[in-house]
């Protein structure tokens, strides 16, 4: 077992350069989540010693390869943990809507990340369900009694080969990338976050759908299917600042890992490259230390810190050497952007 950190936002950030700092650390800490046992294999090390030219030989930046809906999800998380009001006035909006009882009273959201690919690491599924409340409820679709959130979770986590298992009314509750809820974290409701919302996908026991605005999907509240759906307002609001920070942690991880740029990423914003700019120098510094510097930059105040223990860890079997290259690399620091 390894002891994991957790990063959301404590407070709105009231900066462009610091909330540009607060989003490039959650979408590289997206990448560096999508490590998987199999690649620390590969790199012969464990979690929190791989460097950020190791992430970046092996992050996944083709746009049909989910890095970037995976940055968006873990960014939508942290801005409704942080307060974001251009994020959690329409989550709100969108609970209110799936229970108007349940959430008359609701002052501000909450938001438990989820997502089966994450419940496979152990102890994932286990710290989604305790960070419920005793008597949490999953809330269905139609009408009648809620599902116990935590029986029906750990079968959740199991992925597509659970569905057999689940009830009709929370079917498809095994796609779920977040479980939205209020402060007391007593009723939850599912949600689904994609990037590109044609990618979209209802489904008994999904509740509500987060997306970013495009040319054919106005910004706010409206119905989608069966899905309460929040288009976040872009290019203003905060899927251009998204938007801004994935492209400047893109290109850093485009010239670390020498990979071929392809023909529909676009150049950051001037504040955005001085990111990508600063990443680039940090080839042999571990990931972690990049995380703590990016929290640093993004100022204290704003970030908040849960400690969990996962296993992260190599197999048993794995051979790890005791002697290897020793490597120099830089403390990253991370300089003011206002």
């Amino acid at each position: 077992m390894a002891d994991v950190t957790f990063l959301s936002q404590a407070e709105p950030v009231d900066e462009y350069g610091r909330a540009l700092y607060a989003v490039s650390r959650s979408i590289l800490r997206a990448h560096f989540d999508e490590l998987s046992q199999a690649d620390l294999e590969d790199l012969n090390c464990d979690r929190v010693d791989v460097t950020f030219r190791q992430l970046a030989k092996l992050a996944r930046l083709h746009r049909d390869k989910g890095s970037r809906g995976d940055g968006f999800e873990w960014a939508v998380h942290e801005a409704i943990v942080g307060g974001e009001p251009r994020v959690v006035d329409l989550v709100s909006e969108a609970l209110r809507k799936v229970s108007p009882r349940g959430f008359a009273d609701l002052d501000r959201p909450t938001s438990l990340m989820f997502g089966h690919e994450r419940a496979r690491h152990l102890g994932f599924t286990e710290a989604v369900v305790n960070n419920a409340s005793g008597d949490a409820v999953l809330l269905p679709d139609g009408s009648g009694r809620p599902f116990a959130f935590g029986s029906w979770v750990p079968i959740a986590a199991r992925g597509v080969a659970a569905e057999p298992q689940l009830r009709k009314r929370i079917k498809k509750v095994w796609k779920t990338d977040l479980f939205l809820s209020s402060a007391e974290k007593v009723r939850f409701a599912a949600a689904t976050i994609k990037s590109n919302w044609h990618q979209l996908e209802d489904g008994n026991g999904l509740r509500v759908a987060i997306v970013p605005q495009a040319l054919d999907l106005s910004a706010g509240y409206q119905r989608w299917n069966s899905l309460h759906l929040i288009a976040l307002p872009d290019p203003d609001g905060f899927m251009g600042l998204f938007n801004d920070a994935y492209e400047a942690v893109a290109e850093a991880i485009l010239t670390v890992g020498r990979h071929d740029r392809a023909p529909y990423y676009y150049k950051p914003s001037a504040k955005a490259q001085k990111i990508q700019a600063q990443l680039e120098k940090y080839g042999k510094v571990k990931v972690v230390d990049i995380l703590d510097a990016l929290n640093e930059a993004a100022q204290q105040n704003l970030i908040a810190v849960d400690r969990k223990l996962m296993s992260v860890e190599a197999p048993t079997w794995l051979n790890i050497n005791e002697k290897r290259t020793q490597v120099i690399a830089p403390r990253p620091a991370f300089e003011k952007l206002d």
